[in-house]
Parts: C-alpha cells; sequence; structure tokens
C-alpha cells in the first residue's frame, strides 16, 4: 500500500485534520480580529477530534474516521456524499433564485452553481473513460 493510504487509513487521521482544520479556522478568525470566534471553532474541532481518537467502540464513529473501512462502508460513504451534494445544490439555487428576487446579481451562488456542473460534467467524463 503506499504511504498516503497508510496515513489515510490510521486511526490518528481523522483526530489531525480535524486539529488542522481547527487550527484554520482559528487563523482566519485571527487574521479577521475575531480571536474569540476562532477560539470557539477550534474548541469546537477539537471536541470532533477527541470523538474521533476515542469513539473506537461505535462502528459510525470507526466508519467515519475511516481505518478498518470495507466495501460496505465506502458505498455507504458514497450515498452519504451524494445525498449531501444534492443538499447543498438544492440550497444553492434556493439562494441564487431567493438573491436574484431582491434584485442580487446572484454572486456568489451562481459562480459556485457553474463550477458543481462542471465539476460533474467532467467526473462523468472521467468515470466514463474508466470503466
Amino acid at each position: 500500500m503506499p504511504r498516503w493510504g497508510r496515513i489515510l487509513r490510521s486511526r490518528w487521521w481523522m483526530p489531525a485534520f480535524s486539529l488542522f482544520l481547527g487550527a484554520l479556522i482559528l487563523g482566519a478568525f485571527a487574521l479577521g480580529d475575531d480571536v474569540e470566534s476562532g477560539l470557539y471553532g477550534f474548541a469546537v474541532m477539537a471536541v470532533l477530534a477527541a470523538v474521533f481518537a476515542f469513539g473506537g467502540r461505535s462502528e459510525t464513529i470507526r466508519g467515519l474516521s475511516g481505518p478498518g473501512r470495507d466495501e460496505r462502508w465506502q458505498l455507504i460513504d458514497l450515498r452519504a456524499t451524494a445525498f449531501a451534494g444534492s443538499v447543498v445544490l438544492t440550497v444553492m439555487i434556493g439562494a441564487w433564485l431567493y438573491d436574484i428576487a431582491q434584485g442580487g446579481d446572484g454572486s456568489p451562488y451562481a459562480l459556485l452553481l457553474a463550477i458543481s456542473g462542471v465539476a460533474y460534467v467532467v467526473g462523468v467524463a472521467i468515470d466514463r473513460f474508466r470503466s
């Protein structure tokens, strides 16, 4: 297995990644002169890291955190990702329409919707040529 594969399957990957995102959140808020909100965001991500690190008895947490995932969990992940993407796209379309109805130009929703549409077409094309 390649080195990255071993790292991504390590039980410490998700806790470390959660702390890394927490540090990015803290840094972004600090740059915006709102350290208090940044500390709150970091604390939330630290709690999530602790759940991933010490919640090993739960099959759901183990499935979310990566190590020991089998084909069943890969399918669950694929379906959950598709569901989340559908929800986000639906909300973005609604927000875009609402912004236009309020006299706005639809930004940044139009740009995000365009990017998601192009990404979908590229994904279909890549998968089509792979299979």
